[in-house]
C-alpha cells in the first residue's frame, strides 16, 4: 500500500464529517484506524530487539529511509504475549510527528463513514481516562472498535505526551479572562490541555466532548454575544458526531462567527491535512503536543483580536 495517502484519504472533500477507517484484527477481533494516520501496510521479519524499552515495544526497523519503533500491539491489548507469524502485518503510522509500525494479524480493508456514525464507547466499556476505544464505528454491517494510537504511545512513551513544564518555562503569566471553546473528545488530553491553559493564565474554559456539542453551544451564540461567550476555538480532528475540520468549515462560514479565531490542535497536522484545515478556513494548525507552542498562538491570535 504504498502512497497509500494519495489514493484516500486526502482525496476526501474538506469539511464533509466523513472519515476512512482501515480495519483489521488482532486474535479475530476487529479494530480501527484512521486512514489519515496510515503510511503503509508491510510484512518484515527484521525487527531488532532493543534493550530496557517498554514490554510492548519489539524493537526497531528500517524498512525504507525511515527508523522506526515497532509495538506488539496484540500483546499490549491482550496483555500477554501471542505468538507471532510470518503473516502478521505491521501497519506504519505517523501522527504527533512520530513515525511507528503496529503488528498486526490481518489487514481487512478500508471503509468510509461519516462521524456521525462513530459512537463514544459507554463509560462501563471505555475505561474512563484508562480505555484505548477512542469510538465505535459501524461498518459494513460490523462493529469496529477505533484505537486511540496517541494514548497508546502516550502510556509507552510519556515523553511524548502534553508535558505542563512547557508551560512552567514561561514564567509569571497574566490572567486571561478570554472566554474558549475546546473540542477535544479524549478524556485524558481535555484535562491536561485544560490544566495547561489554566496555568498559562487562561481561566475561562468551556470543554465539549466533541464538535457536535461544541456547535450546539456556538450555533445558539447571537451577533451581540458573541465577545462575552467565545474568544477563540481550539478543536481536535478526530472526533465523534462531528470532526474538527466540520467544526471550523461551520464557524467560518456563519455570518455571526466567522471572525472568531479557529485553532486546530491534533495528531493529524501534516502538509497534506494542512491544506484541508486552510479549506475550511483555520487560522492556525499545530501538533500535539505542542502545548507550549499553543498557548504562544493564543496569545498572538488574541492579540490581533484586541
Amino acid at each position: 500500500m504504498d502512497n497509500h495517502n494519495s489514493q484516500t484519504g486526502i482525496l476526501l472533500e474538506s469539511g464533509t464529517n466523513e472519515i476512512e477507517i482501515m480495519e483489521f484484527t488482532i486474535n479475530g477481533n476487529l479494530y480501527g484506524i484512521n486512514v489519515a494516520k496510515v503510511r503503509e501496510i508491510i510484512m518484515s521479519d527484521q525487527v531488532k530487539p532493543m534493550p530496557h524499552t517498554h514490554p510492548v515495544v519489539e524493537g526497531i526497523f528500517k524498512p525504507r529511509d525511515i527508523l522506526l519503533t515497532v509495538v506488539d500491539l496484540p500483546m499490549y491489548l491482550m496483555g500477554t504475549p501471542i505468538e507471532k507469524t510470518p503473516k502478521d502485518l505491521f501497519i506504519i503510522t505517523n501522527f504527533n510527528n512520530l513515525n511507528i509500525a503496529f503488528r498486526v494479524h490481518t489487514v481487512e480493508g478500508i471503509s468510509r463513514i461519516s462521524w456521525e456514525n462513530i459512537q463514544k464507547p459507554d463509560k462501563t466499556v471505555a475505561g474512563g481516562e484508562e480505555g484505548v476505544a477512542t469510538g465505535i464505528a459501524q461498518c459494513k454491517g460490523k462493529l469496529v472498535t477505533i484505537l486511540d494510537f496517541e494514548k497508546i504511545v502516550a502510556e509507552i512513551a510519556p515523553e511524548t505526551g502534553i508535558q505542563i513544564s512547557e508551560i512552567d518555562k514561561m514564567g509569571r503569566r497574566i490572567r486571561n479572562e478570554t472566554p474558549i471553546i475546546l473540542a477535544e473528545d479524549s478524556i485524558l488530553l481535555s484535562r491536561m490541555i485544560t490544566q495547561a491553559l489554566e496555568k498559562a493564565g487562561y481561566s475561562c474554559i468551556h470543554k465539549f466532548d466533541n464538535g457536535q456539542e461544541a456547535w450546539d453551544y456556538l450555533s445558539k451564540i447571537s451577533e451581540d454575544d458573541v465577545v462575552e461567550k467565545v474568544g477563540i476555538v481550539i478543536t481536535d480532528i478526530e472526533m465523534p458526531k462531528m470532526d474538527g475540520h466540520h467544526l471550523t468549515k461551520l464557524i467560518k462560514t456563519n455570518p455571526v462567527l466567522n471572525k472568531v479565531p479557529v485553532v486546530i490542535f491534533s495528531s493529524l497536522i501534516n502538509p497534506e491535512m494542512e491544506v484541508k484545515g486552510r479549506e475550511v478556513g483555520a487560522d492556525e494548525q499545530l501538533s500535539k503536543p505542542e502545548i507550549g507552542h499553543l498557548v504562544e498562538v493564543l496569545d498572538g491570535l488574541l492579540m490581533k483580536v484586541d
